[in-house]
C-alpha cells in the first residue's frame, strides 16, 4: 500500500504533547543508541555523523499540504523513527516550520547530540525540547542504551548541562525506568542528582507501557512510579498510560464494540479536535503511516484520525488482510503495528 505522505504522519495523541503531528526526517531507526526499550524494533545504522538525509523543501511541501488539508494539532513534533539531531539540516527546517505556522514545535530526542555546539543551537529553535536521561552511571547507560561506541553517558550531560545554560524555552526531560535496571535506591539517587545539574523544566517518568525491541523488559508499576516521582521532586510527573480502556483490549478481529461515538450524526471528541476529513484511503494510509512510527492501541488510532471504534476497527481489519499490519499483547493490552 503506497503512501502518499513519507514526512509526516498523525497527529497522534501524545500524553506529552497532546495532539502531535509527527515529523520524521532520518531513515527507519538511524539511531545514536540501541535502546532495549525501544517500540521500533533494533537499530538499523547506530551514527553519530550528521546528513542531510531528508530535504527540509521537502518536508515543508507536506506540511503545507497538511494544513491546507485543515490540520489541528497541539504540536508539530519532530520525532519519528531515527534520531532527528542526526539531520544536518533540523535548524532550517525548524525556521521553514515556523514561517508557514504558529504551531509550536517540539523536538523529541536521545539528547546524546547536544554536546555538539551546531546541535544545541539548532535544537534552541524549538519551543520545547524533550530529551532522555535513562541512567545515573555508565555501566547502566551501556546496559539500556547501547550507545554508539563515541557516545557516553558523560557527553550526554555535558551536552544538556550547556544546552539549559544556553536554551530560555522549555525542556522536558523524559527519564525511562525499567524494573530490575535503574528502579533502586542508588540509581534513582544518580539520576536525581544529574538532574538537579541539567535543571530541566520538567521531568516526565515513562515505562515500557508498550511492546519493546527487547523481550522480558518490565515495567514500573503506577505506585512505584508515583514514590520516584516524589523522591525526584515537585516538578517530576507520571506519563506513563496504565489506561485499560475497552479500546486498548478488544479482541482482534471480533465484532467491533459499538459505541456512541459510532451513532449517527454523533461527533466524537476526537473528530472535534483532528481537523481534516478524509477518504477512507486517506485513513488507512494515516494509519499505516502511524503504526511505523509507533504501536498504537485502538484508541490511539481513533484520537488520532477522528474517527470511532467500529470504523478504525474496519481499516485495521482491512490492513491486516493486505498483511501489512499486526498486533501484539503486552499487559493484557493489544497494540497494532506495522508488520516488519
Amino acid at each position: 500500500m503506497a503512501e502518499k505522505k513519507k514526512y509526516l504522519y498523525g497527529p497522534v495523541p501524545s500524553r506529552r504533547l497532546g495532539l502531535s503531528c509527527g515529523v520524521d526526517i532520518v531513515p527507519f531507526k538511524v539511531c545514536t543508541l540501541d535502546c532495549i526499550y525501544c517500540q521500533l524494533g533494533a537499530t538499523t545504522e547506530k551514527a553519530i555523523e550528521r546528513k542531510e538525509y531528508v530535504p527540509p523543501e521537502a518536508v515543508l511541501a507536506e506540511l503545507r499540504e497538511t494544513l491546507a488539508e485543515g490540520l489541528k494539532a497541539d504540536f508539530i513534533t519532530i520525532s519519528g523513527s531515527g534520531e532527528p539531531t542526526l539531520n544536518s539540516r533540523l535548524g532550517e527546517l525548524i525556521d521553514g516550520i515556523k514561517k508557514i505556522t504558529n504551531i509550536p514545535v517540539a523536538i523529541l530526542t536521545n539528547g546524546t547530540l547536544l554536546y555538539r555546539p551546531d546541535v544545541r543551537m539548532d535544537c534552541a529553535k524549538a519551543d520545547v525540547v524533550l530529551p532522555s536521561l535513562d541512567a545515573g552511571d555508565k555501566q547502566t547507560f551501556q546496559k539500556i542504551n547501547r550507545p554508539h561506541k563515541d557516545i557516553n553517558i558523560e557527553k550526554l550531560i555535558s551536552g544538556l548541562c550547556a544546552f539549559r545554560n544556553e536554551y530560555a524555552g522549555q525542556i522536558w526531560l523524559e527519564v525511562f525506568l525499567i524494573e530490575g535496571s535503574n528502579t533502586d535506591a542508588g540509581q534513582i539517587a544518580k539520576i536525581k542528582n544529574i538532574i538537579r545539574r541539567i535543571r530541566p523544566d520538567k521531568v516526565q517518568l515513562n515505562t515500557a507501557v508498550r511492546p519493546t525491541t527487547c523481550a522480558g523488559i518490565k515495567r514500573v508499576d503506577a505506585e512505584q512510579l508515583e514514590a520516584i516521582a516524589a523522591e525526584l521532586g515537585k516538578n517530576c510527573e507520571v506519563i506513563a498510560d496504565f489506561s485499560s480502556s475497552r479500546g486498548g483490549s478488544v479482541p482482534v478481529r471480533c465484532q467491533p464494540i459499538p459505541t456512541h461515538r459510532d451513532s449517527p450524526g454523533v461527533k466524537s471528541k476526537a473528530e472535534d479536535i483532528s481537523g481534516a476529513h478524509f477518504t477512507t484511503s486517506d485513513k488507512m494510509e494515516a494509519l499505516l503511516s502511524m503504526l511505523k512510527r509507533r504501536p498504537c492501541s485502538l484508541d490511539d488510532i481513533c484520537t488520532g484520525l477522528g474517527i470511532g471504534h467500529n470504523e478504525a476497527l474496519k481499516h485495521i481489519s482491512h490492513l491486516q488482510q493486505l498483511g501489512v499490519i499486526n498486533y501484539e499483547q503486552k499487559d493484557g493490552r493489544i497494540f497494532f503495528k506495522a508488520s516488519s
